[in-house]
């Protein structure tokens, strides 16, 4: 995802460094988060101190670590980095509401959601979707206003959320993985939005027709140049598409992020300070991440540690999972085959393939 010409800092050398690196043999980087490949550009493009203090106080912090504690899988010397992001959307107020999708739903839901291994050498990476319909135990959490929700079986996914926040999704990865996550990102879709219309929109190709009037969007076959409103209607979208259920959109967000990627990686960024800071802006007033990363210096040192990664090693595989037999609209765990690929997430170990492919497909 990161690009190797924009991995630098602005100094001297290293800019030459970043001239050079922009050969089209050169280019490469892991295309992990739309908000690590930013920060970048922003880092190679030079930004200056009060642009850096604007745009670093735009980025959220939350304290994961002190709200899990303890009870956490161990951190083994050889496992890489394992990065939770999420894509949060809210459906509450008029502006989301005319953005597609919005309704009458209240709060916000983590409605994408990837778990990202980079292993120790950081030369590959993995990606996971874990649908948002998958009914999983959400372990005992604290909430914000330090009160206690108990554990609970069976609730869906991406209620977690909403429920009882960010640090509580991350509990719920790890418990049901066993893996050990060391960095979280969230990104609101509805300042995705403004993102896209910075960069001056994405490029998809439809290879069948979709329309959903939940979403709002109405797209024929073939290739379409998507404004922010269209592009969030995009990924919003899953009763135009498969079955109609969460697996079938989980394709179409992978292409539109690769998409947007490519985008952004056409355009002449470094040669272009004023279109940077605009994109920056976007990109990090929709962004949340852990302690650890929240500001522009920690995610540009993260970011630059990862500049090794070939992005042609990038594997976007979605969780396995087989419809529930008490109720089809949700999904579970497919086992052995989720055991099978946490376990290799968690060892740095080979995903079989057996373990890539999942019982539910969504049409």
């Amino acid at each position: 995802m990161t690009d190797q010409s924009t991995g630098t800092t602005s100094h001297g050398s290293d800019s030459k460094r970043s001239r050079r690196a922009a050969k089209p043999r050169k280019r490469r980087g892991l295309k992990i988060t739309l908000a690590v490949l930013l920060v970048l550009l922003l880092a190679g493009g030079g930004a200056a101190y009060w642009m850096y203090q604007d745009l670093d106080g735009n980025i959220q912090g939350v304290d994961i670590n002190k709200a899990l504690g303890e009870d956490r899988p161990e951190k083994l010397p050889t496992t890489g980095q394992n990065l939770l992001v999420l894509g949060s959307d809210s459906r509450a107020g008029a502006e989301n509401q005319e953005l597609g999708g919005g309704g009458a739903v209240s709060g916000a839901r983590s409605d994408t959601a990837l778990v990202v291994h980079i292993p120790e050498g950081r030369t590959e990476a993995v990606a996971v979707s874990i649908p948002r319909d998958t009914l999983v135990t959400r372990p005992e959490c604290t909430k914000s206003d330090g009160s206690t929700m108990a554990s609970a079986e069976r609730v869906m996914f991406n209620s977690v959320y909403s429920q009882v926040g960010p640090a509580c999704v991350v509990k719920t990865v790890e418990k049901m993985s066993g893996v050990r996550i060391d960095h979280y990102l969230e990104i609101n879709f509805a300042g995705f939005k403004d993102l896209v219309d910075a960069i001056g929109g994405v490029t998809v190709k439809v290879d069948e027709p979709i329309k959903d009037k939940a979403s709002g969007l109405d797209l024929a076959a073939g290739t379409h140049k998507l404004d922010g409103t269209q592009s969030l209607a995009y990924v919003r979208t899953r009763h135009g598409v498969g079955d109609g259920s969460d697996l079938g959109r989980i394709g179409l967000q992978q292409q539109f992020l690769l998409a947007l990627l490519t985008e952004i990686k056409s355009q002449d960024l470094l040669g272009s300070p004023t279109t940077t800071y605009k994109i920056a802006n976007s990109a990090t007033k929709s962004l949340t991440t852990d302690e650890g990363l929240a500001s522009l210096t920690s995610l540009s040192e993260f970011a630059r540690s990862m500049n090794g990664v070939d992005p042609s090693s990038m594997e976007t595989i979605m969780l396995p999972v087989a419809y529930d037999k008490q109720d089809p609209n949700r999904v579970v765990s497919a086992e052995p085959e989720a055991g099978a690929l946490w376990k290799a997430i968690r060892t740095d170990g080979t995903i079989p393939e057996s373990a890539k492919k999942s019982p539910a497909t969504g049409g």
